[in-house]
């Protein structure tokens, strides 16, 4: 089946209440209403199965990775009741992966623990479980998932062409599927962060903003590199692969923007044109 629901989430620890402290309780109100906002469109699409592109936790050099073990699961660091554990949809991830290697983009699985992947459980990293917090991971049953992660070494194209190979796999599927890109935008925003500061920051996100809400994600194709090495977004990556799975003929929305510590976050939904 087609496609039926597109987001972009944010995964900064903020958007969750319950991984707050009481200095943070009020931090990021905008996110949270927006992660609230797209939680409520995306059980409106029901998707049965949710493919999340993260930036964190899997890394493989030269390579796209796609999960494969039977479930994934984890908690948040410092907060173990921020926790969700999830099936994997196994059928759709092996046929995502083996989209990727016809089309001659390098792609591997990956799995955890035991040698029979569907036995193993997956590690769940901060950029799958902050979104799956509201689209579908305390739902009783939990939504399925397949997680993908991008290739940062490999060319820019490649990202838009694996966009467009996971869209033909969910056509290819019996299942309502979803594609969620969980991105943070420019991380430069204050001098006390890990990056350090960089006026270019807010720069490479007005210029993010723009193509999101005119409906041009390919664009970022062409954004100035060095600009993207200043501002130091984990997002570029994940909305090339977005742009090609929608083709940019999707209607994009932005539901919240706001900068709430030294990393901005963006909330937007994409509904089929």
């Amino acid at each position: 089946m087609p496609l039926v629901f597109a987001c972009i989430a944010p995964h900064g620890g903020y958007a969750i209440p319950e991984a707050s402290g009481l200095e943070e309780a009020n931090l990021a109100p905008a996110t949270r209403a927006g992660m609230q906002e797209l939680g409520r469109r995306c059980d409106q699409a029901a998707p049965d199965v949710l493919i999340l592109l993260t930036p964190h936790g899997i890394h493989v050099e030269g390579q796209f990775a796609v999960v494969v073990s039977g479930r994934i699961a984890g908690a948040l660091d410092d907060t173990p009741a921020v926790a969700l554990d999830v099936p994997v949809a196994r059928d759709l991830a092996t046929s995502i992966l083996a989209g990727l290697q016809d089309a001659d983009i390098p792609a591997v699985e990956v799995s955890y623990g035991g040698n029979v992947p569907n036995d193993a459980i997956m590690p769940m990293d901060w950029g799958t479980l902050i979104p799956l917090w509201y689209l579908g991971g305390r739902r009783d049953p939990p939504r399925s998932v397949v997680v993908v992660a991008p290739a940062r070494d490999r060319p820019l194209a490649e990202h838009v062409a694996a966009g467009a190979v996971i869209t033909a796999a969910a056509d290819r599927s019996s299942l309502r599927v979803g594609l969620v890109a969980s991105a943070d935008q420019a991380h430069t925003y204050r001098a006390d962060g890990p990056y350090g500061l960089s006026p270019r920051a807010g720069e490479l996100d007005d210029q993010i903003l723009d193509a999101v809400r005119e409906g041009r994600l390919r664009s970022l194709l062409e954004l100035d590199p060095a600009l993207v090495e200043e501002a130091k977004p984990d997002s570029w990556w994940q909305l090339l692969m977005l742009a090609g799975a929608t083709n940019d003929a999707w209607r994009p929305e932005v539901i919240s923007f706001e900068v709430p510590t030294y990393f901005a976050m963006l909330c937007a939904a994409y509904a089929p044109g």
